[in-house]
């Protein structure tokens, strides 16, 4: 059976694909920091408490195929002028340097099983927007270091993917941005029918089902009202 390990899977994307991997048959690590809430994603996975901010060596010990590093999140929507130094220091932290903490402990496992990272981007990596300099600053880093390890491992047979969304509606993602304002958090979805996390975990598994000689990488999926980052159609209401 392969070995899956999946970040950021106590909600959202990562609790789909943990659940949507443990259903096509991996043997799937759902790590995360609230293992109460991983201890609910059901039979097939093993849950690990583990905070990519943090120490993360309880990963250097797992077998692995396949890394789903998903871990990271957006903490504000402000101007550059007002931005807030610690915050975007806490956004780059868990998006990014959490990255290189996870792939630096799972790497020698993947070098051994030929397997495969992917990342999950997002389309902030590619576009940028007023209010989310901090937030698409990280996701900026986010494909340039998918781009630098695919360079660095191709010898090793390791493929390196990223599956990049646009508006994913989770219960959390615009809630925490908004500091738990929730009014505001359903007003980034009034009118759309976005993307939801299994859309996006169907995407991060067809990749990891694709056979060893194929590397996906890029998956870039939008709702079809997101034509862009400032053309996002909005139906009124009758």
């Amino acid at each position: 059976m392969p070995a899956a390990i999946v970040t950021g899977a106590s909600s959202g994307i990562g609790a789909a694909t943990a659940r949507l991997l443990a259903a096509q048959g991996w043997d799937v690590v759902a790590a995360a920091r609230r293992l109460d809430r991983l201890e609910e994603l059901g039979s097939g996975i093993r849950p690990l408490q583990l905070d990519v901010t943090g120490d993360v060596s309880a990963l250097a010990g797992l077998d692995c195929d396949l890394l789903v590093a998903n871990a990271g999140g957006a903490f504000d929507l402000d101007p550059l002028a007002d931005a807030d130094v610690e915050t975007w220091a806490r956004m780059y932290d868990v998006n990014v340097l959490g990255l290189v903490r996870t792939i630096q402990a799972v790497l020698p496992a993947l070098r051994r099983s030929r397997g495969q990272v992917v990342l999950t981007g997002s389309t902030a990596g590619r576009w940028v927007y007023e209010g989310g300099g901090g937030y698409v600053a990280a996701k900026h880093a986010v494909a340039a270091l998918r781009e630098t390890l695919r360079l660095e491992e191709a010898e090793a047979g390791v493929r390196v993917s990223e599956v990049a969304p646009g508006m994913v509606h989770t219960e959390e993602f615009s809630l925490q941005r908004f500091g738990g304002d929730q009014a505001r958090a359903d007003a980034v979805y009034e009118g759309v029918e976005a993307l939801v996390a299994d859309d996006v975990a169907e995407a991060i598994c067809w990749v990891a089902s694709r056979p060893a000689h194929v590397n996906i990488d890029l998956v870039q999926l939008t709702p079809q009202q997101q034509a862009g980052v400032g053309k996002v159609l909005r139906l009124r209401r009758s």
